[in-house]
C-alpha cells in the first residue's frame, strides 16, 4: 500500500540564463525522485548551492518545475482543479530559513499569524484571532506577543512566529528549509525540540532541509543526499550514517566535527572544482572531485539503484 504524502518523480527545476544568442539553463534541480511517507521526517542534505531550497520551494508551489511530476497522495499537483490546488496549498506549508526576512515588519504578530486564514478559512474575525493566539501560545510565546512587531523579538522567537504561521491552517506536510541555520546553537536545540513536539502533537510529516548532518541525524528517519541538483544516495538515517556508500556521502560524514578533537582522523578532503549547474553532465556529476573514480565514471549514465532494502545509491562502482 502506498503511504506517501509527497512523491517526486524526475523533478527538474531550471532557470533560464541570458548568454547571448544561445538559450541556456541553470539546472538547479536536475531529475530528483523520492517520496515522503506519512508521519516521517525526510532529511534533504548537501552543500550550499546543490538545489535543496529550490526543491523545497517547488514542492510547496513557490517555483514551477520544468519537467517531472510531484504527487500529493497519489494525485499530480499540476492536474488538480482550483479546489484541489487550494486544498494542497493549505495542507503543504513552509518554514523559511531567515525568520526576520520571512516576517512582514509592518504587521503585528497577530496579523502575521492570521494572514493565511484570511482567504482559506470561513471563520469570523474573532474566531480567526482566537486561533492565531492559540498557535502563538502553542509555539511557546505568551499571548501578549500578538500585539508586538517582529523586530521586538529575538531570532529564535521570530522563528517560532514563522512556525505558528505555518501551523495555523492545520497542514499535513511542512517543508523546513534550513529552519535553524540562522540561529545560535543553544536556540537551535530549542527549535528542533519544538518541531519534534509539534510533529507528535499534530501528526505532521516533514521534509527537513539542512546542511548540518548532526542536526539531520537527530531529526530524520530517512535521508536524501543531494549533489548538483541530483540525488546521489537515499537511505534510512542508520544506513546513511553507519554505512555510507557514495563517495560524496562519505566525504560529508567525515567532515562532521567530534567534540574534543580539532579534526577527524579519517577526514576526506575533496579536491577539484564544483561543475557549473549550467553545463549538461552526462556522467556522474561528482566525477571530477571523486577520490574513487575512473574514466568510465565521466561517461556512464548514473542512475539510483537499490543495493539493500530502502538504500539507494548512484555510483557505477557500487
Amino acid at each position: 500500500m502506498n503511504n506517501s504524502v509527497i512523491e517526486l518523480k524526475n523533478v527538474k527545476v531550471y532557470f533560464p540564463q541570458n548568454t547571448g544568442f544561445k538559450k541556456t539553463y541553470l539546472r538547479a534541480v536536475d531529475g530528483i525522485t523520492f517520496s515522503v511517507n506519512k508521519g516521517e521526517t525526510v532529511g534533504l542534505v548537501g552543500e550550499s548551492g546543490c538545489g535543496k531550497s529550490t526543491l523545497g520551494k517547488a514542492v510547496v508551489g513557490l517555483l514551477n518545475t520544468k519537467d517531472g511530476e510531484i504527487f500529493y497522495h497519489g494525485k499530480n499537483i499540476n492536474s488538480l482543479k482550483k479546489q484541489g490546488k487550494n486544498d494542497y496549498r493549505k495542507n503543504v506549508q513552509m518554514v523559511f530559513q531567515d525568520p526576520a526576512a520571512s516576517l512582514n515588519p509592518r504587521l503585528k504578530i497577530i496579523d502575521i499569524v492570521m494572514e493565511p486564514l484570511l482567504n482559506n478559512v470561513k471563520m469570523s474575525k474573532q474566531e480567526k484571532r482566537e486561533l492565531a493566539i492559540k498557535m502563538i501560545e502553542t509555539v511557546g510565546l505568551p499571548a501578549d506577543a500578538a500585539e508586538r512587531y517582529p523586530h521586538e523579538f529575538s531570532g529564535g522567537q521570530q522563528q517560532r512566529i514563522g512556525i505558528a504561521r505555518s501551523l495555523v491552517l492545520s497542514p499535513e506536510f511542512i517543508v523546513c528549509d534550513e529552519a535553524v541555520s540562522a540561529l545560535d546553537v543553544s536556540v537551535q536545540a530549542q527549535i528542533l525540540n519544538l518541531l519534534k513536539e509539534l510533529k507528535n502533537k499534530y501528526s505532521l510529516t516533514y521534509l527537513f532541509i539542512s546542511h548540518n548532518l548532526s542536526v539531520v541525524k537527530h531529526m530524520c528517519d530517512r535521508i536524501v543526499v543531494m549533489y548538483l541538483g541530483r540525488a546521489v544516495e537515499i537511505g534510512t538515517s542508520e544506513q546513511i550514517f553507519e554505512n555510507p556508500l557514495h563517495p560524496y556521502t562519505k566525504a560529508l560524514i567525515s567532515a562532521i566535527p567530534i567534540a574534543g578533537k580539532k579534526e577527524r582522523e579519517n577526514r576526506i578532503v575533496l579536491t577539484g572544482d564544483l561543475p557549473s549547474p549550467a553545463d549538461e553532465i552526462k556522467g556522474c556529476p561528482f566525477y571530477n572531485r571523486c577520490f574513487n573514480c575512473d574514466e568510465k565514471c565521466g561517461d556512464s549514465i548514473c542512475e539510483l539503484k537499490e543495493v539493500e532494502e530502502g538504500h539507494f545509491v548512484s555510483c557505477i562502482k557500487i
